[in-house]
């Protein structure tokens, strides 16, 4: 088992990078995870790890061989080195290095033959996508399409707001073009949350195959959207402001659905 204490060392330099560049994670198809529960649900999903980093004073490596086997590549870290890797203070000292997954909109299958989906386009912020994922873990919807992202799901923000929830949802990437299209051609109903044309949308029926379409607070929805829409709802508001926080807004409209859907 190999010993890491100085944060000079190249592969903590390079793990640096993975933590902060997006085109480094694409490029060496690698990326970090922290802490227990988010690796839990990792492993759940059959994620592959390259590597484990351990700071020997907060887990043990028996903790670790608990975790995944004696096969995995084990690196034990000084406390400088943890300190300069870890993203938050409490992950309790093990970090992940992951190989990533291919989210293309063109390898996804449904498990459900009457999927209920959340799709979220351009949604720039990485603690909304986080707090959208963990919404749709939540609700246990089908499936999560980002459209037209403006940040990959492998960034470390998106991960710590998620609660690991990007490990527990079936994920697809792709462009808004895509996706319309491909829901078209799975028969599955539009349903874009905007205030222009639209219904409220406790009156709509989403027992049948659905997709519910959300976009960025600021900007709302592409046009695309509202004309590819089989019917636009909207959440009336009763107060002196006109819209939500886009992950409340999800959770509103998910589970009137779930509950249309006697769960």
């Amino acid at each position: 088992m190999k010993e890491i204490t100085s944060i000079q060392n190249q592969y903590v330099k390079n793990l640096l990078k993975l933590q902060e560049k997006a085109r480094e994670r694409k490029k060496q198809g690698l990326f970090i995870i922290e802490g227990k529960r988010e690796i839990s649900l990792a492993i759940s999903a059959n994620y592959q790890f390259d590597t484990v980093l351990f700071y020997p004073e907060l887990i043990s490596e028996k903790e670790i061989l608990h975790l995944f086997n004696e096969n995995i590549n084990r690196i034990e870290i000084s406390k400088e080195v943890y300190q300069k890797l870890a993203y938050r203070a409490s992950t309790e000292g093990i970090i992940a290095v992951t190989k990533t997954k291919d989210f293309s909109l063109n390898k996804f299958q449904f498990k459900n033959k009457n999927p209920l989906i959340l799709v979220a386009e351009g949604v720039e912020k990485p603690g909304n996508i986080g707090a959208l994922l963990r919404t749709a873990d939540a609700a246990n919807v089908d499936a999560v399409f980002i459209a037209n992202p403006k940040s990959d799901l492998y960034n470390s923000n998106i991960i710590r707001s998620s609660v690991g929830c990007v490990f527990t949802n079936q994920i697809a990437v792709g462009t808004s073009v895509e996706m319309i299209s491909f829901l078209q051609e799975k028969n599955i109903a539009i349903f874009t949350a905007t205030l222009q044309n639209s219904n409220e949308y406790h009156k709509e029926n989403y027992t049948d195959s659905s997709a519910i379409i959300v976009g960025t607070e600021a900007t709302g929805l592409t046009d695309i959207w509202r004309e590819a829409a089989t019917q636009n709802i909207n959440i009336p508001m009763q107060g002196q402001i006109d819209s939500m926080n886009v992950s409340v807004s999800a959770a509103i409209i998910l589970f009137e659905a779930k509950r249309q859907r006697g769960f």
